[in-house]
């Protein structure tokens, strides 16, 4: 069983302290598996691998418009967050899921594809590049609609970047569900200049011009995570109100690992 707890909008500098009570929790044998998901206010990120170049605005522009900025212990560059981002903080013990690093990211990935199948939006992986990415189509636009050239190159849907300390995930997923966009423009999203950052709500739109798509909203969105993670993960999830109810509960805590995945305690991994 995997515990799913919703916070809605959450500072970053909280957000990370909750994954480090957690995380020692989780490896205390304290909890099962959980997948927090939330929001966060305007923040970037930089990552173990993060070359500082690839924030653009300075100090004092970021100040300006509002956004924080953090270092923080998960694999790969920079990234943003903000309002209208549907954040998902795995804290999971690979050994008692049986999966390595790489394998659970491969997961996660699967997790917000098939999510955005059933909105309709085709995604992908590309070769080296983590993360969910739109599927290029060609001759696929509606009647009356030219071919949008921004359209035959992938689009970055979601963003990704583990820690793994003594086999316990932290960080995890960034979706772009509804917002906004323009904030990439004060970052190099992950070190990639020569790919455009998109959302889910962008897509939709672009799909269908010619009709009133409604937004999806965060929570609708995460209703569909839910259930996929449920599907790839082969784990039963269970709504938790509160992490207070959480850390009382002691649900789905598992049955001593095997020992390959148990070497996992050796060290620690950051994966982007």
């Amino acid at each position: 069983m995997i515990s799913y707890v919703q916070l809605g909008l959450v500072p970053y500098s909280q957000g990370l302290k909750l994954q480090e009570k957690l995380v020692a929790a989780r490896q205390a044998g304290e909890i099962g598996d959980v997948l927090l998901l939330l929001e966060h206010p305007a923040v970037i990120t930089l990552g173990k691998n993060a070359d500082k170049k690839n924030v653009l605005a300075s100090q004092e522009q970021l100040a300006a418009k509002g956004v924080e900025l953090f270092e923080c212990d998960r694999g790969g560059d920079v990234t943003y967050h903000g309002p209208g981002q549907l954040v998902g903080y795995p804290i999971c013990d690979l050994r008692a899921l049986k999966v390595w690093p790489v394998d659970f990211m491969r997961k996660m990935e699967e997790v917000l594809i098939r999510t955005c199948a059933e909105f309709g939006v085709l995604t992908s992986r590309v070769p080296g590049l983590t993360g969910v990415w739109t599927r290029p189509l060609h001759g696929m636009q509606e009647a009356g609609q030219n071919e949008d050239p921004q359209r035959a190159q992938p689009k970055k849907l979601a963003a990704m970047g583990i820690h793994v300390s003594r086999g316990v995930t932290s960080h995890g997923f960034a979706f772009n569900v509804t917002n906004d966009l323009d904030h990439f423009k004060l970052i190099v999203p992950c070190g990639i200049a020569d790919k455009p950052v998109t959302s889910l709500n962008a897509e939709l739109q672009a799909r269908h011009p010619n009709r009133t798509v409604a937004p999806p909203t965060v929570a609708e969105v995460a209703q569909y995570v839910v259930r996929n993670f449920e599907t790839v993960f082969g784990h039963e999830m269970k709504e938790v109100a509160t992490v207070d109810e959480l850390l009382g509960a002691k649900v789905g805590v598992p049955a001593r690992p095997p020992k390959e995945l148990r070497e996992l305690d050796e060290e620690d991994t950051y994966l982007a």
